[in-house]
Formats: structure tokens, C-alpha cells, sequence
């Protein structure tokens, strides 16, 4: 027998099976950083530099995933669950530049600025980013 393959997935889709073919939403690393309500002095262009920052240079998405959806060796930085700072944008600002020497969870402590070398601006431009992916 010839099966059609034409119509087959517009049918499963039409007949609500989406789900069945993983449709379910946004991957973590689909999804874009929110630009509404930046905390005070973050810019849009600042979010957009710090996610081009966390996913190349500082080498962030190493620890924490692409987009910061967390891996075995550090957490989720996408969710509302903070477990070094309040999550506001200063402590994140201050957390970056001083690392986690003693992780409450992860395996292994973050060196200061994730052990890149990257300038006080580059700091705020991701902080600005993690900000963006945690508060939307």
C-alpha cells in the first residue's frame, strides 16, 4: 500500500496532534528576551549585547545553558527562582562580577565574571540579558 505523505502532517496537526510531534512551544533557547519594563538605566541595546555576550565571548551558556535554561553544572537563570540574590538587576550586576564561591546547588563555584575577561560594560549588558529571560 502507498501512503500519501502529502497530507499526512497537515492532518495530524489539523486533528490536534501537534503536541504528539513536539509542537508545544518555544524551545528555551527560541525564546527572545523581554524589552518591556527595563529595570532603570538598562536599554534595549544592552539586553541584545549581553545575550550576544552570554552565548559567545563570556562563554556563560557553557555553565548555564543556551539562554540560560541551566545545565548539571549550574542553575536555570531563565525562571523566577534566585538562589544567590533577590534576581534584581544590581544584584545580578554584583553577582557577576563576584562570582558564587560557594554554590547552593551547582557542582562547581562561578569564578568572577564566569573566568572571562570582560569589561565593566560587558558585565551590565549581560546582567541585562539574564534580567530580561528571568522577568518576563
Amino acid at each position: 500500500m502507498k501512503r500519501n505523505s502529502n497530507w499526512t502532517l497537515p492532518a495530524v496537526i489539523l486533528l490536534g496532534g501537534a503536541p504528539l510531534l513536539g509542537a508545544v512551544g518555544p524551545l528555551a533557547h527560541d525564546r527572545a528576551p523581554t524589552f518591556q519594563a527595563l529595570p532603570e538605566g538598562v536599554t534595549a541595546a544592552m539586553v541584545t549585547t549581553g545575550k550576544e555576550l552570554f552565548d559567545g565571548v563570556a562563554v556563560c551558556y557553557t555553565c548555564h545553558g543556551p539562554d540560560g535554561a541551566g545545565t548539571g553544572l549550574a542553575p536555570n537563570l531563565g525562571d523566577a527562582v534566585w538562589l544567590h540574590s533577590d534576581g534584581s538587576y544590581p544584584a545580578l550586576v554584583k553577582q557577576i562580577k563576584e562570582g558564587v564561591p560557594q554554590p547552593k546547588e551547582s557542582i562547581i563555584p562561578m569564578l568572577p565574571m564566569g573566568g572571562a575577561q570582560i569589561t565593566d560594560e560587558q558585565i551590565a549588558a549581560i546582567a541585562a540579558y539574564v534580567w530580561s529571560i528571568s522577568h518576563d
